[in-house]
């Protein structure tokens, strides 16, 4: 079974910004047998939070997956044991640091990287994030299109 990592910003963010998206890719996904892990997994206890902070403060006692820790070892090891990285930087309003990590680790691991993003106008546009990612797309349907056609045959 060939699997995708649904990275993204978090912070700053409402439950249902952080988990409607990711449920689309992973329904799609699905559908060509295709397995989605998402960093919002196991977490629906978030739900009752205005927004989603990146300090933690607010939540790391209401789960141990939700802990600094537990977060960073999940996401870690997710992001280095998946096929390919679908990175959606959509609409983002401010660079999400969590996000950047988390393409360090799997270009470190030498995980394809497909990101969606704009054109322009981006607050992640960079040297480096650009030159991390292997495919750029404008759309999440593309996104999903690219997984596809990188992990099968």
């Amino acid at each position: 079974m060939k699997t995708v990592y649904l990275a993204g910003p978090i912070s700053g963010s409402t439950y249902s910004e952080c988990t409607d998206w990711r449920i689309a890719a992973r329904d799609e996904l699905k559908k060509s047998n295709i397995t989605a892990f998402s960093p919002m997994r196991a977490k629906e206890y978030l739900a009752q939070l205005k927004t989603i902070s990146g300090t933690g403060e607010e939540y790391f006692n209401l789960g141990v997956v939700s802990t600094p820790r537990g977060i960073i070892t999940r996401d870690r090891f997710d992001t280095q044991r998946v096929d390919i990285v679908l990175v959606n930087l959509l609409g983002a309003k401010q660079v999400s640091i969590g996000t950047m990590i988390e393409l360090g680790w799997a270009d470190s691991a030498r995980r394809p990287i497909i990101c969606v993003i704009e054109p322009s106008g981006n607050p992640h546009e960079h040297m480096m994030v650009s030159e991390l990612i292997g495919y750029r797309v404008a759309t999440l349907e593309e996104g999903i299109y690219i997984c596809k056609a990188v992990l099968l045959p």
